[in-house]
């Protein structure tokens, strides 16, 4: 049958234009700062960090990196010690091979090794979309570690299960999606447009600068890990049992998740509190971040 697929995918392969190209890791390492890297086991994971005081942690979506909050990171970083983390298969954190480290737990653990190296006990954690639903995730198992959880167009915890295939089981065709369309700039730019409410902030430097923390070596590897099945048990997370002050904000045009959904998921929250942003779509920090931070910092300020 994998026989049968892969003859199938051939002819297809022949007509898509050269693979793109990936950096060495290597080559990452020597232009980023040795201190943006964090060491977790015998992976480095790379940071961006920020200002002094209580420690806040961001938390991507798929396909994002410490990039997305460029906008809102100084501001936050006048008041708080602010953490910014690429996720693995994210950024410019060293791509593992095994599949488990791209699971929930496996994020968890990263997410957690980093908050253990740096000396936090417990933090703020914000979660954009992907890593909404991971922080989400890490709260139903580990709420002494959260002082408040701030979700930005965030997924269900289950996303990062729900968004496997048996299809993408099949590594050959995994790797031919991947290096021949995924990572091209027309795709990220579709994408990018499709999360922006105004697509003229959807800049070639915009476009350029997702795909740079992109394509680095191992990035097969990594979207085989995040999209391929897994056997484990499915645990279920109730957001009725995370007793933690939540704050959930939503582009009022966002396309990819129903804003529905956050206002619903706030008030199933014990301490969910919901606020819509008008001018926005999938990425408020980016496309309205002064309206992002007006709604921030006083919930921050709230629960110091």
């Amino acid at each position: 049958m994998r026989l049968a697929l892969l003859l199938a995918v051939l002819p297809l392969a022949m007509l898509i234009p050269g693979c793109v190209s990936l950096r060495s890791f290597s080559e990452v390492r020597r232009e980023i700062p040795a201190d943006r890297f964090v060491k977790v086991g015998d992976q480095l994971v790379h940071t961006e960090q920020a200002g002094t005081g209580e420690p806040i942690l961001l938390l991507h979506g798929f396909g994002g990196s410490t990039y997305t909050w460029r906008k809102v990171m100084p501001a936050l970083a006048e008041s708080h010690r602010v953490i910014a983390i690429d996720l693995n298969g994210f950024g410019y954190t060293q791509r593992p091979k095994s599949r488990e480290s791209y699971t929930r737990e496996g994020q968890e653990k990263l997410v957690l090794g980093v908050m253990d190296a740096l000396g936090l006990d417990r933090a703020h954690v914000f979660g954009h979309s992907y890593g909404g639903g991971l922080s989400l995730f890490i709260a139903s198992r580990h709420p002494e570690r959260f002082r408040t959880l701030v979700l930005v167009d965030s997924s269900a915890p289950t996303y990062a299960n729900d968004r496997r295939s048996r299809a993408a089981s099949f590594r050959p065709l995994n790797n031919l999606f991947v290096r021949s369309f995924a990572l091209r700039p027309s795709t990220i730019r579709k994408a990018l447009e499709h999360s922006y409410y105004d697509d003229s902030l959807v800049t070639p430097e915009l476009v350029q600068a997702y795909l740079d923390r992109l394509r680095i070596e191992g990035v097969s590897d990594a979207y085989y890990g995040l999209t391929a099945p897994v056997r484990s048990p499915q645990e279920r997370v109730d957001l009725a049992k995370i007793d933690v002050p939540a704050l959930v904000l939503w582009g009022a045009h966002d396309k990819l998740i129903d804003p529905e959904a956050g206002r619903r998921s706030s008030q199933v929250l014990p301490q969910g509190e919901f606020v819509l942003l008008a001018k926005s779509g999938h990425l408020p920090m980016e496309e309205e971040p002064e309206e992002f931070l007006r709604a921030v910092l006083p919930f921050l300020e709230r629960h110091r």
